[in-house]
């Protein structure tokens, strides 16, 4: 699954040197706009073909690869 958030975070072109990032290096720290995460969450919707719940949608769960790991993985637990 952190595989693929990455390839997601690599191929929307976010931020650069996504390979090198630790998962809990702070994204926005990172550079990721607040506009990027909005892009990056419609894409990681799509990849595992989840919605984020209304809870979901703030800024903790986009701040690091370990935290949207985290948080798809609850939803896919819930469904």
């Amino acid at each position: 699954m952190e595989q693929t958030v990455r390839d997601v975070i690599t191929r929307l072109g976010v931020l650069q040197d996504v390979a090198v990032l630790c998962a809990d290096t702070d994204l926005y720290d990172a550079g990721m706009s607040s506009h990027a995460s909005v892009k990056l969450m419609l894409s990681l919707e799509d990849a595992f073909d989840i919605e984020f719940p209304d809870e979901a949608l703030e800024r903790e769960t986009f701040a690091s690869i370990e935290a949207i790991t985290r948080t798809i993985a609850g939803i896919q637990a819930s469904e």
